[in-house]
């Protein structure tokens, strides 16, 4: 996700590409095992058996799991832009950042294999709808107003939630803390992180 330096405001959705019924069908259920069953039973034959068809018939939509895979991250891009823009529309007054990193953290909780996806394989940035990557992570530049600083907003996000979803954080640690002290650090909450309860 790159951070876009926009002016003020955010800038327009971009344009979702048009899918068939049978397409959005296919994506759904492609979703569904990834979520469901990790990342490796999202296979062509798989994805066939869940929908009730011989596995050939998916190239008739897809060329292949790579196609299948960017329909995938688009749809985790337009998610993930949609929840941040939503934030933003409506933040705490005191403490925007923090209205962000709730938005993302939840987003990527929600669907943690598709973020993965997403987030940590190789990105087909040509293959996307145009736009969609610099919208998506747009709403961290609106709210530091400095492309590095969001850049450097963004990396932590991204290594705070990969952490938490790896279960990498030490036994013990209060990770609502730990996402309040980064919102303090990039100028959200003033002062010192409260401790959940």
């Amino acid at each position: 996700m790159t951070v876009a330096a926009q002016g003020v405001g955010a800038t327009p959705r971009p344009e979702a590409r048009p899918r068939s019924v049978r397409v959005a069908e296919l994506v759904r259920a492609a979703l569904y095992l990834l979520e469901s069953e990790g990342p490796g039973a999202l296979t062509m034959r798989n994805l066939a058996d869940a929908v009730g068809i011989r596995a050939p018939s998916i190239y008739k939509h897809f060329d292949g799991k790579s196609a299948l895979e960017v329909a995938l991250m688009e749809d985790g891009l337009f998610g993930m832009g949609d929840a941040l823009h939503a934030a933003l529309a409506d933040p705490d007054p005191a403490d925007p950042v923090s209205s962000l990193l709730h938005a993302y953290r939840s987003e990527a909780s929600l669907h943690p294999n598709l973020y993965r996806l997403t987030t940590s394989s190789a990105f087909p940035r040509a293959d996307l709808p145009e736009g969609l990557e610099d919208w998506a992570g747009e709403p961290f530049f609106l709210v530091t107003g400095e492309r590095h600083r969001s850049q450097a907003l963004w990396a932590f996000a991204h290594g705070t939630m990969i952490l938490e979803l790896d279960d990498r954080f030490v036994d013990g640690s209060d990770l609502d803390l730990t996402w309040r002290a980064g919102a303090a650090a990039f100028g959200g909450a003033r002062g010192r992180p409260r401790r959940s309860r």
